[in-house]
């Protein structure tokens, strides 16, 4: 099966630019991000810190993430439970990346991951897609962008969400303790694999990334 890989930091524009790839491509598109705040989420339920070594583990072995496919659009299960629209919050968000950087939850995860994309087509977004989850994917793309406009973005992102009254300074924090986390981490962290084409978003249309990221796929 192919695959596109694309990697990058919070904010970039990851999840935006692999939904539109994928579907000028006909693929199927796989928010790896989703799936890390589905277990933030429950972590956060139960009252366990996200970080926890010790906790985190068994909770998560005890934890059933499930994707699901609907008229192109994905959906995240946790637990039997439709969490698709509960899962961007900011809190999450912090959650999915301390819960990330827990080698049980992210071997958990990648398994998953990996056995989507060996029966699809898939174009598949995250922090170490191209490095660790899919290194033989057939195109590695790695967005990037200033800390000012990742932020700017989050912030429509949330307003666009029917956030109100959003702190831009908390937002910028929480971009860059998910940036030192992401990269961090000892199980892959966050990083631009070797063979993977390097786009700045800043000040690029999206459309013009997507375009970017075509031409890289050959497409």
């Amino acid at each position: 099966m192919r695959a596109v890989a694309i990697d990058g930091p919070a904010g970039a524009g990851k999840s935006t630019v692999a939904k539109l790839v994928a579907r000028r491509l006909g693929w199927l598109y796989l928010d790896t991000g989703a799936m890390y705040r589905a277990a933030g989420l429950k972590a956060l339920r139960l009252g366990i810190a996200p970080g926890d070594r010790e906790r985190i583990p068994a909770m998560i072995a005890d934890t059933d993430v499930e994707i699901r496919f609907a008229d192109g659009a994905q959906r995240v299960l946790l637990d039997g439970e439709d969490v698709t629209g509960l899962i961007r919050t900011p809190d999450v968000s912090v959650a999915a990346s301390d819960v990330s950087a827990v080698p049980a939850v992210r071997l958990r995860m990648v398994e998953l991951q990996r056995r989507i994309a060996a029966v699809h087509d898939v174009v598949m977004d995250g922090r170490d897609i191209g490095t660790y989850v899919l290194p033989d994917a057939s195109c590695k793309v790695f967005l990037s962008a200033s800390l000012e406009e990742r932020t700017r973005r989050r912030v429509l992102d949330l307003e666009e969400r029917g956030a109100v009254d959003v702190d831009q300074d908390a937002v910028r924090r929480d971009i860059e303790y998910r940036d030192y986390n992401d990269a961090h981490r000892a199980l892959a962290p966050l990083a631009q694999a070797e063979d993977a084409f390097l786009v700045d978003t800043t000040g690029m249309t999206v459309d013009q990334v997507v375009e970017a990221v075509l031409r890289r796929a050959g497409a």
